[in-house]
């Protein structure tokens, strides 16, 4: 039996906005989705699933795309460290408040 995924609906929005950006910039570049799909290497009907928000379409499709637009360098920014605040607040929340004291052992310098 096929296993359904379901997309919370908000994760579902975000997706059909990143393929309306998707179709903007490939119109903005003059390109059609023929044109597009050939020069990312996909299929047009996966083009097309991408850029009406379909949750299906893999993600080396999506990396794919932006590359061959000239956008993917915009990837750099998906899911950046340096950028998940509540990532590193949960770290520091982990992290020992004060260090602990440190204690030469008794044959450390022992020559």
């Amino acid at each position: 039996m096929a296993r359904t995924i379901t997309t919370p609906v908000e994760v579902q929005r975000r997706i059909e906005a990143l393929g309306e950006r998707l179709r903007l910039a490939r119109l903005r570049r003059g390109l059609s989705g023929a044109q597009l799909a050939e020069k990312a290497g996909i299929n047009r009907d996966t083009l097309s699933a991408l850029e009406h928000g379909r949750p299906t379409v893999t993600l080396g499709a999506v990396a794919t795309v932006l590359w061959a637009l000239g956008l993917d360098g915009t990837l750099e920014r998906a899911a950046d460290p340096d950028a998940d605040l509540h990532g590193k607040a949960l770290e520091a929340a982990r992290r020992p408040q004060r260090a602990g004291k440190k204690t030469a052992r008794k044959d450390e310098y022992d020559f």
